[in-house]
């Protein structure tokens, strides 16, 4: 029924494959929008286990599941919302060993990943591979979303050029609140839906930004 779409641009998005990488606050959302909305083949892939502490953000999960791997729990779901839909495993997760050969195997990549070491991989990969992909990022109660190696082919490292002292940074853990995933894996979701559908305009060299607890917005160009 949405003009900018029709049955030609659904047709499309049943053709399309996309690699869903991290299956947490913000993969949960982002694969259940893109099961839902049509997405012919989707690549779970994701190494952790589902925690206690997850569920709060992490919509796919029960409590039943704790201790088990995300990528089979998030299989049994998305199964179950649309068993048309191929999905692909991939437990081991992104490493740099395998991320080109992952990567070549779609048509778009949504990073779901919470550091800096593992957007920089899935970005060369996709350089490589010259693959767009749909970047997203929370931390307590704010986000960003942008594009990356679409049609102008911008890169990560052009909006974080400062790779080495990024990387270095150690993890930590920071609170997230619950809804917030699920705002910016929705606008994630729009991102891979326009570019597989071919319709709108993609954040391509533009970082949205959002924060809950004030209601600001930016889009900044880069």
């Amino acid at each position: 029924m949405l003009g900018q779409l029709g049955p030609e641009g659904q047709l499309r998005l049943a053709a399309a494959s996309v690699l869903v990488v991290g299956l947490g606050g913000l993969g949960s959302p982002v694969a259940t929008y893109l099961t839902a909305a049509g997405i012919g083949r989707i690549g779970l892939c994701d190494p952790d286990v589902v925690s206690l502490s997850n569920l709060q953000r992490q919509t796919l999960y029960t409590a039943d599941e704790v201790g088990l791997p995300k990528a089979e729990c998030a299989l049994r779901r998305l199964r179950a919302q649309s068993p048309s839909t191929q999905f692909d495993l991939h437990p081991r997760g992104i490493t740099p060993a395998n991320a080109s050969d992952l990567v070549e195997h779609y048509d778009i990549v949504a990073d779901c990943t919470d550091n800096f070491a593992t957007r920089y991989l899935i970005d060369d990969a996709c350089e490589r591979s010259g693959r767009p992909w749909v970047h997203g990022a929370i931390g307590g109660f704010t986000g960003q979303v942008s594009v990356f190696g679409h049609t102008a082919g911008r890169r990560y490292r052009e909006l974080y050029p400062d790779r080495e002292a990024l990387e270095a940074i150690p993890a930590r853990a920071e609170g997230v609140l619950g809804a917030l995933p699920c705002v910016v894996g929705g606008v994630m979701a729009s991102e891979v839906l326009k570019i597989a559908g071919g319709f709108g305009q993609p954040m391509e060299g533009r970082l949205f930004t959002i924060d809950l607890l004030t209601m600001q917005t930016a889009l900044i160009n880069f």
